[in-house]
């Protein structure tokens, strides 16, 4: 377990393929932030940002995966990520990546575990 772990959001709020949740990431700057959803039945967080454009992904807060659950996509111009690996897997951006972040699912909220980043 972590050291440092900042709570995200209870898991209740993370139906499977849904809407996510964003959160504040100081550490990487100011008005950076991510976000975590769930895939395959776990969390799954990354940095709020494209990796074609740098803009954020969601369309609308916490809107993150296209309409059939499979991709996450970029709301500025379609790029397709996997919600595991963040891999694009179709768009301007094809074969960059999300940035992950570290998140652990216990005792029913999710954390962010922030040791990368102290």
């Amino acid at each position: 377990m972590a050291d440092n772990p900042r709570l995200i959001c209870a898991s209740a709020a993370l139906a499977e393929k849904s809407t996510g949740v964003r959160f504040a990431l100081p550490e990487l700057g100011e008005g950076v932030t991510g976000f975590v959803v769930r895939f395959d039945g776990a969390p799954r967080a990354f940095v709020n940002r494209c990796a074609h454009v740098g803009v954020e992904l969601d369309w609308q807060e916490g809107e993150f995966f296209e309409p059939d659950g499979r991709y996450l996509m970029c709301a500025t111009h379609g790029a397709l990520y996997h919600p595991v690996t963040g891999y694009c897997a179709a768009g301007p951006c094809r074969g960059a990546a999300l940035e992950r972040l570290p998140v652990e699912e216990r005792d029913g909220n999710i954390y962010l575990i922030l040791e990368k980043y102290d």
